[in-house]
């Protein structure tokens, strides 16, 4: 699953249903806690999910990784894009992780609502995963649709699995006026998108104002 949560803006009850409903193997959270006592807040977001968390929070500002306990972490880090005068300061969150014998590489992003400043960030986000050595399985909320140079960027090599499972027609912003899909997951082209969804309920539009996507995807076996 990856998820804009709307820094808990919204309905948390409704918010922790959505997710313990999916039962996810991973949740990429855009918009957790990145201010005053992060860490205890996203223990108590990953506790409410029936998770835990593997890594972000502050160090990835505000993107986190929660996995459940079938998912062994095996390293982790954060990066930070750099900040422009007068916007927010944004980055990326990384998990190296095993399930059922297969490894990958889990990673989140949210980049920037300013046009002029997401090319470099979503550059910074691609360098980033070009560079793994793992199957990739990356979420983020991109503030753009497909026909952007960022998400173009993001997409380039990798599976956009909205399209694979042909729902590229599910808008996942906003969960009170659905009119654009501006939230993604993108995995290697060896893994193999079994189904997606982006879950519009009448839960999902009290928890927040993005949409989840919700994938189901198959692992390449371990070699």
């Amino acid at each position: 699953m990856s998820y804009n949560i709307h820094s808990q803006r919204d309905d948390p009850a409704a918010l922790a249903g959505v997710v313990r409903a999916a039962a996810p193997d991973v949740v990429i959270v855009q918009e957790g806690p990145r201010r005053l006592r992060w860490r205890q807040k996203c223990a108590s977001l990953a506790d409410s999910f029936g998770l835990v968390v593997a890594a972000g929070g502050l160090p990835a500002l505000g993107n986190l990784l929660l996995v459940s306990l079938r998912v062994r972490v095996l390293a982790t880090r954060c990066r930070r894009y750099p900040l422009t005068p007068g916007r927010h300061l944004r980055g990326a969150a990384y998990a190296e992780c095993l399930v059922a014998g297969a490894r990958f590489l889990l990673a989140g992003s949210h980049l920037s609502t300013d046009p002029a400043e997401r090319p470099a960030q979503a550059a910074a986000f691609k360098r980033d995963l070009s560079a793994a050595t793992l199957p990739v399985v990356a979420g983020a909320d991109l503030n753009e649709g497909p026909d952007g140079p960022a998400w173009r960027t993001v997409a380039e090599g990798l599976t956009d699995t909205a399209v694979a499972a042909d729902r590229a027609d599910r808008h996942t912003f906003s969960s009170a006026d659905p009119r654009r899909r501006i939230d993604a997951v993108f995995a290697d082209p060896g893994i193999d998108v079994v189904d997606y969804d982006v879950v519009d309920t009448p839960c999902t539009r009290r928890a927040s104002d993005h949409f989840p996507i919700l994938v189901d995807l198959l692992l390449p076996a371990a070699g």
